[in-house]
């Protein structure tokens, strides 16, 4: 049985796709779980529809995201903490503290697209990377100051 993809399905195909199954597992698994259509040709027709939607959706999501990375590139954003004498922080900086100050300068960008490696330990300037979408990353200056 030949069925349209029409989401990734692992070892199988990716969206799209046309691909040749056993007739039990279109019917038990891809078709109840919405991830297949039957290849026919108002179906085909179909899959190029929706293909066609999916595509100008990631293209304005990625001219959002490219904007924002625009906006958020002239950003500095300024953190106080406590620090010993030689300038080692008392504790640490992490994508939580940064996501904060963002919210506070009136940018809001969930914590977990900050790809902080480690957490800043140290007074003093970062560039921090931002990935605001899966081809658009933004780096994001994070002066970290004495208290």
């Amino acid at each position: 049985m030949e069925v349209i993809l029409r989401e990734d399905v692992p070892s199988l195909g990716k969206a799209g796709q046309i691909v040749k199954v056993k007739p039990g597992y279109a019917r038990n698994f891809l078709f109840p779980r919405n991830l297949a259509y039957e290849a026919t040709e108002a179906n085909k027709k179909r899959i190029a529809a929706e293909q066609a939607a999916q595509q100008a959706k990631r293209a304005s999501e990625k001219g959002e995201a490219e904007a924002m990375a625009g906006r958020l590139g002239a950003v500095l954003v300024v953190l106080k903490a406590k620090s010993g004498d030689e300038g080692k922080l008392f504790g640490s900086i992490g994508a939580n503290d940064i996501a904060a100050a963002l919210e506070k300068l009136g940018h809001v960008v969930d914590k977990r697209r900050i790809d902080l490696e480690h957490p800043i330990k140290a007074v003093g300037e970062y560039s921090v990377p931002l990935k605001l979408h899966h081809d658009v990353t933004a780096r994001l200056r994070v002066a970290v100051q004495p208290a």
